[in-house]
């Protein structure tokens, strides 16, 4: 696999506050790569360093094999960069930003052509004004693409939008990468990183506190399974601690939840309340995922 972006031991730091702390990773061509973290982490920083627009105070950065503080000229071309917050002016129309983004770069796709391709084609003669949210983002998308860059970035693309939207922009990004090209993604929300990323980096302080596929992040930290069920009221609940599957029960009035490990989890509970003749409602298991993984390491408490 080979890598297009290439971070070694990077530092960065403002006053007495260490923004970044000595963050070593890799990204393969190809792949669709996520950055997670809270508020403050170091996230804005890092991608910033990356794609040349930000200096570090120490480390070596390459990307596509370049150095971005040093030869950030020879990967304009190369690179798409969607950022967190992007503005056009109102009056602008859709198209005319596209044409303007296109005059940059000396082989860009056609803007008729990138419009069609990401539903704008009948806002072309729309202001920049007049654009959803969605519409919004996906032009913002467009702009990065114009180029046909070998690498993208998208930093909290879908931030703001509603659910429909960030579908949308989730089949999108996935598009992006069927073509060819390799995706850098920062996110606050932790399905969108499960959905899309083939491996997810989590920094918290300023630091690397993990890095693989959401699926090995999960199944390593050994996060607990739960089975959510309701009681009938009135109903007693008998112990289930017993069990070996079982870690911890938790009941708020009629609404249980128990949590635990191994292939006969559920099974297990199920069988040990029906031998006790107990009547159960809404029954549902929860699978471990990225978000519990990313409170585990992170913790819970609210960031500024």
């Amino acid at each position: 696999m080979q890598p297009v972006i290439q971070v070694e031991n990077l530092q960065k730091s403002y006053g007495s506050l260490q923004a970044v702390q000595d963050v070593s990773f890799e990204v393969y061509a190809g792949e669709i790569f996520g950055m997670v973290g809270p508020n403050g982490a170091g996230k804005t920083t890092t991608i910033e360093i990356i794609e040349g627009l930000r200096k570090a105070d120490s480390g070596r950065v390459q990307v596509l094999g370049l150095d971005p503080a040093q030869e950030g000229g020879r990967l304009f071309e190369r690179v798409g960069i969607q950022l967190q917050q992007s503005g056009i002016h109102p009056r602008l129309k859709v198209i005319e930003a596209l044409e303007l983004f296109a005059s940059f770069y000396q082989h860009p796709v056609k803007p008729g052509d990138l419009l069609e391709r990401l539903g704008l084609a009948d806002k072309s003669k729309s202001p920049f004004s007049k654009l959803s949210g969605g519409q919004k983002q996906r032009l913002f998308i467009a702009l990065a693409l114009i180029s046909q860059p070998e690498l993208v970035f998208f930093d909290e693309l879908t931030t703001g939008l509603d659910p429909q939207a960030r579908r949308s922009m989730w089949e999108l990004v996935q598009e992006v990468r069927r073509d060819g090209c390799t995706v850098f993604l920062t996110t606050h929300f932790m399905e969108e990183a499960e959905r899309l990323c083939d491996r997810v980096l989590i920094l918290d302080h300023g630091s690397l506190v993990a890095l693989d596929t959401p699926e090995a992040l999960v199944s390593a930290l050994g996060v607990e399974k739960r089975l959510v069920f309701t009681l009938p009221e009135e109903a007693e609940l008998p112990s289930l601690l017993d069990l070996p599957a079982i870690s911890r029960v938790e009941r708020n009035g009629s609404r249980v939840i128990v949590y635990g490990q191994g292939n006969r989890f559920a099974s297990s509970v199920v069988s040990a309340l029906e031998d006790a003749g107990v009547e159960l409602l809404d029954l549902r298991t929860e699978q471990a995922n990225l978000e519990d993984v990313f409170l585990r390491l992170t913790g819970k408490e609210m960031r500024e």
